[in-house]
């Protein structure tokens, strides 16, 4: 499909709504703010309901596709979430319950290479796209999780491994991500894995100028310097071929580096100005991705695809309950309502499906699978565990008191 130009937008645009793309733009950001919230009586996610106005939009009326605002607001939002989960990285938190969760990523790292060959054998994709397929089936997402852990029937000691397995596997997975993105040929995994070791080094000189010369003279600056920085960082990476969350999600975790320099860099109030900005922009992301749906991803085959894709879900909330049994001595029931927690992955799932569909020429049906898989897993928690969706402004999930992290007993 021929992508429209920016004037032909504009007047698509204002042929629509009979009056400048100024009015357009206000009925939209009503739309995204205020029916989603409506719709959470009956349990639809913000989310959901974000990118089915998108696909209305895009298939129904033929506006705002390849609009360059919405684009913008879109990686304004993107961008925000991951800072906001790079920020929620506590090495502490991790460390406690270290020999759990090492157990966990061991499972993944055998788990993914060979699911990626199963999937390789079935659909022909090459290694790198089937890598990326299951990363797409097993890989959390933070920002939903995290938004939703308040709200879910879990004791605190289960809502601190949730949001340390999340986190952990979040950061691995990108690690991953940015493998198989940088693999395409030797040149371009040194070349890419040079400049984010260059990105990496250059993130501390930044901050600590940042705390030497700026904060002290610039009061209440630091959210907007910490911004800024995850934006310019996820452009870098976005030219790497890596996609904007990677450069955003380590910012995140370089601000939690100096907490004790800026100690107002990853505060609670600067967590909670972080969430907020991302909580009013990232519906932008779910419209957007919504419009570059069409009819042909929701074919009976993209279907079934789907279809095949949730039967993992139950292999990963087994796993879950499994593990916690074997490791925790926890009841198999207790488990897998835990591993329902973690069974979401909205945003990731959404991102590499992009990836798969502009970088590896994935058919339509494997797309539009994918995207059915990612919105089926995000209603289970809120059908499993009855209850409401998260609006991505609660409080935040770090800020629900939690009980101290127990001693593992031994296996």
């Amino acid at each position: 499909m021929t992508e429209p130009v920016p004037g032909q937008i504009v007047s698509e645009v204002e042929e629509f709504f009979g009056a400048s793309p100024e009015v357009a733009y206000v009925v939209l950001l009503f739309l995204l703010i205020v029916v989603p919230r409506i719709l959470v009586r009956w349990k639809v996610p913000t989310a959901i309901t974000s990118l089915t106005l998108g696909a209305a939009a895009g298939m129904g009326l033929g506006i705002f596709v390849g609009d360059n605002t919405v684009q913008l607001l879109a990686t304004l939002g993107i961008s925000a979430l991951f800072l906001f989960a790079g920020l929620e990285v506590d090495v502490h938190e991790l460390a406690a319950r270290r020999r759990v969760l090492v157990q966990h990523i061991l499972i993944r790292v055998v788990a993914l290479p060979l699911s990626a060959w199963v999937v390789e054998s079935l659909t022909g994709l090459s290694w790198r796209a089937s890598l990326l397929f299951v990363l797409a089936l097993f890989t959390p997402s933070g920002g939903f999780i995290l938004d939703s852990l308040a709200s879910w029937p879990l004791t605190g000691d289960q809502r601190g491994w949730v949001r340390s397995t999340t986190i952990a596997t979040e950061l691995v997975s990108l690690m991953v991500l940015f493998f198989v993105m940088q693999s395409g040929s030797l040149g371009q995994f040194v070349l890419g894995t040079t400049a984010l070791i260059a990105l990496i080094l250059t993130l501390p000189l930044m901050f600590r100028l940042f705390a030497q010369r700026i904060a002290p003279y610039a009061k209440n600056s630091d959210f907007a310097f910490l911004l800024m920085l995850a934006l310019v960082s996820a452009f870098a990476t976005r030219k790497l071929g890596a996609y904007y969350l990677i450069g955003a999600f380590v910012v995140g975790m370089m601000a939690q580096r100096f907490r004790e320099d800026l100690p107002t860099m990853s505060s609670e109030h600067t967590l909670h100005a972080v969430e907020v900005f991302a909580s009013f922009f990232i519906p932008f992301y779910f419209f957007n991705a919504g419009l570059h749906l069409q009819t042909q991803h929701f074919s009976f085959a993209a279907l079934g695809v789907g279809v095949l894709c949730l039967v993992t879900v139950a292999a990963r909330v087994a796993l879950v309950a499994v593990h916690r049994r074997w490791a925790l001595a926890e009841p198999l029931a207790t488990g897998a309502r835990v591993g329902v927690s973690l069974a979401p992955t909205l945003v990731f799932t959404l991102v590499i499906a992009e990836l798969l569909r502009d970088s590896f020429g994935a058919s339509p049906a494997l797309f539009g699978g994918l995207v059915i898989y990612a919105l089926a897993n995000t209603i289970l928690p809120t059908v499993l565990l009855r209850t409401p969706p998260p609006l991505f402004d609660q409080p935040l999930a770090s800020t629900v008191p939690l009980e101290p992290a127990r001693s593992e007993p031994t296996a």
